[in-house]
């Protein structure tokens, strides 16, 4: 449980609650700092898998408590971009295809761990992922630096992410799908 791979995935876990208060208050000091955690908390996604397939230290604990990881730093941070106003009006249709999708996939995972199918994550996956983390930290500093225009680069990224994962989504629910129908007959 104690092994490096599980404490960065704990670590990205503690840093949301600092990264949420951080957001709370309206400060560009803040955004900044927030800014870094979440930085902090992206890397740590990409390693935690890496170190724990490359040093053999893959657990039964990582396995579940990564993509949860993963997700509540998703549903903070929109949450909060959205309570901020940083993500309103049309740019909330992206941010909640991405929340949907987070949560389909989640009870996808769940029913197919049941069955003892294993449902890897898809390069495509992997640069949604890329483009979301990217898109977060933009519009989280964005409201900071407003003559760089990057709230609206961050709501550009957020469609693309959010195009991204209508694709993977798709692609996830049709192989859960044939699990299902398999699994019927």
């Amino acid at each position: 449980m104690y092994t490096l791979p599980n404490l960065l995935t704990m670590g990205r876990i503690v840093m949301i609650p600092l990264i949420v208060a951080l957001l709370f208050f309206p400060s560009d000091l803040f955004r900044w700092i927030a800014l870094l955690l979440y930085t902090v908390a992206c890397v740590t996604d990409y390693y935690d898998g890496k170190l724990a397939r490359e040093m053999k230290l893959v657990s039964p604990f990582g396995r579940f408590l990564d993509p949860i990881a993963d997700k509540l730093l998703v549903a903070a941070v929109i949450v909060m971009l959205v309570a901020n106003r940083d993500i309103s009006d049309l740019a909330l249709l992206p941010a909640m295809v991405i929340l949907c999708r987070e949560i389909l996939v989640s009870g996808l995972r769940e029913y197919l761990a049941e069955l003892r199918v294993p449902m890897p994550v898809s390069h495509l996956a992997k640069w949604k992922t890329t483009v979301q983390m990217i898109a977060f930290g933009v519009l989280i500093v964005g409201p900071a630096l407003p003559q760089l225009f990057l709230s609206e680069i961050g709501i550009a990224l957020l469609w693309v992410a959010a195009i991204l994962t209508l694709v993977t989504g798709y692609d996830y629910l049709l192989r859960g799908l044939r699990h299902m129908r398999a699994e019927e007959k």
